[in-house]
């Protein structure tokens, strides 16, 4: 199943848990559940957004955006992050006014039932999302798939909360906890917007893939061939890669270009997905950017 298909299953387990929670909260009157609803009202909006970024990062590249659209899934996990900071606070908000006004909680049998049951959906699909996300490596559906694992936390917490609250008479249990699940998601909703921002300043690829695509080019490495200045990124689900590759000045263009589509033949066999851009320069020959991060392999 494809990434865009996961976020449209997202969309629909988190109409089903919506009503779920709000069913829960309706027959309860738990402001706690209530916070979880809110949550998952967030995993709707969160997940829809998404499902339209992913769908523009998949449109090839064209004459505005030649490197493609893969970046469009940051702006995704972005939202979401900013999405449920909102969440937090409308929490933070109801928790503090029923702790000033407690109340009593009603048929807490029938509601704890519901809000199980939307923990189950929402962990199993995150737990699928999660898996594939990193297969695709994707951030929109990560983003997601970190959402919803938080959401059944969330849940959890509250499902034992409110038990503590029927075992003990302590109605201020229920407005504490929904504030401790505000502060959980403003915590997750700060990483998400963090990673996103991340993402849009170019950020370089994983030690692992670095060291699997020098490895790559070690294989190739002659006292007449060298490689240096190998400088990485990633845009979304693409990767890039810029270096040199010097060798002797006597040697035909033919011979030269041979090599380097050898050379990014396996790198890309090495990393998939990865774009490398091969500078060719004779071995007596340095070319320098002026960016300080860049140095010999």
């Amino acid at each position: 199943m494809q990434v865009a298909s996961y976020l449209k299953l997202s969309i629909a387990v988190a109409v089903a848990t919506i009503a779920l929670k709000t069913g829960a909260w309706w027959l309860t009157g738990s402001v706690g559940l209530l916070s979880d609803a809110l949550e998952s009202l967030v995993n709707l909006a969160g997940a829809s957004f998404a499902l339209v970024m992913v769908t523009l990062a998949a449109q090839p590249p064209d004459d505005e955006h030649p490197y493609g659209h893969h970046k469009a899934e940051y702006f995704s996990s972005g939202f979401e992050g900013v999405l449920i900071g909102v969440a937090s606070a409308a929490i933070l908000w109801a928790a503090v006014d029923r702790l000033l006004h407690p109340q009593p909680l009603e048929q807490l049998g029938i509601g704890l039932a519901l809000s199980l049951l939307a923990t189950v959906l929402n962990g199993s699909l995150a737990w699928a999302m999660l898996k594939k996300a990193r297969e695709k490596r994707s951030i929109a559906l990560e983003g997601d798939a970190r959402h919803l694992f938080t959401d059944v936390w969330t849940s959890v917490g509250v499902v034992a909360g409110l038990v503590a609250v029927q075992l003990s008479g302590w109605l201020w249990l229920d407005p504490v906890i929904a504030i401790a699940v505000a502060l959980n998601i403003l915590r997750e909703a700060v990483s998400l917007v963090r990673r996103s921002a991340d993402g849009l300043m170019d950020h370089a690829l994983e030690p692992e893939v670095v060291a699997s695509i020098r490895a790559t080019l070690a294989q190739f490495e002659h006292h007449t061939i060298r490689f240096d200045h190998v400088t990485t990124r990633r845009a979304g689900q693409r990767r890039f890669a810029d270096l040199h590759m010097h060798m002797p000045a006597s040697w035909s263009l033919g011979r030269a270009a041979a090599l380097r589509r050898s050379v990014d033949q396996a790198l890309m066999s090495a990393v998939p997905g990865l774009r490398a851009s091969i500078q060719l320069l004779p071995m007596d020959v340095e070319a320098h950017f002026d960016d300080q991060q860049d140095a010999p392999l």
